[in-house]
């Protein structure tokens, strides 16, 4: 595997890629199908259903835990037989506080990986979501004096990191997009004319689910399956 010079531009993702947050949320999405109890369709289908929902949310009113809060009252109050109650509503809320009271827990050699980047590299913190969220996650987490820019955006495509890679200045060929989402990290990147790390993720959200592409001509498309791996490479 090639190693890159020093003074390379590593865009990073947030949620999953420096620390744990999807098994929060299957978590809260496993007690809403418990209560929902339905008598009719298998766990899988709600499920669907529920990705149908979260989608549309996500549409309307972006991403974060209010929205994902929205979806499953809406999807419960969908699926139900029976009129759904205010007190059966705040359980389910309930549910989606526990995502927020948790506390961060970084992925493996996460911290020692950023220190030894940030000695030979450009670091930003590239993520989507809530800001207000995203944000407080990123200062609980201790991370962000590795980070000399910080990018919290409504959603990450082709045009966001053409967006961002001009505003800092950074060339094409030295900038690389490093996180676990195929669909948001990975192939909008390539599709932008940088480079890409894929870091596997077992838990990675199923709506950011994607093949990945393959990167374009000159560009370079790496695969991880841990975040300390980036020091054999950068």
């Amino acid at each position: 595997m090639p190693r890159f010079p020093a003074g390379q531009t590593l865009l990073i993702d947030a949620d999953d890629t420096l620390w744990e947050n999807n098994i929060y949320f299957e978590r809260a999405i496993a007690a809403f199908i418990g209560l929902l109890n339905h008598q009719e369709l298998s766990p899988a289908a709600v499920r669907s259903t529920l990705n149908a929902v979260e989608r549309e949310t996500i549409l309307a009113h972006g991403y974060g835990l209010s929205s994902f809060t929205r979806s499953l009252v809406d999807c419960f109050e969908r699926l139900s037989p029976a009129p759904v109650s205010e007190e059966k509503r705040e359980r389910i809320r309930g549910f989606a506080r526990t995502i927020a009271e948790q506390e961060i827990e970084l992925l493996p050699g996460v911290a020692e990986t950023l220190a030894s980047l940030a000695t030979r590299h450009h670091l930003i913190l590239m993520t989507k979501g809530n800001h207000a969220e995203q944000a407080g996650k990123l200062a609980r987490s201790g991370l962000a004096p590795y980070f000399s820019a910080v990018e919290i955006l409504p959603e990450k495509d082709a045009a966001a990191y053409h967006a961002v890679v001009a505003r800092h200045g950074v060339a094409l060929g030295f900038a690389w997009m490093i996180g676990n989402s195929p669909k948001s990290d990975i192939n909008p990147a390539l599709a932008a004319g940088l480079h890409a790390v894929f870091l596997f993720h077992k838990d990675t959200w199923v709506l950011e689910h994607a093949e990945l592409a393959q990167p374009p001509a000159g560009r370079h498309l790496i695969e991880l399956d841990s975040f300390a791996k980036l020091r054999d490479i950068f």
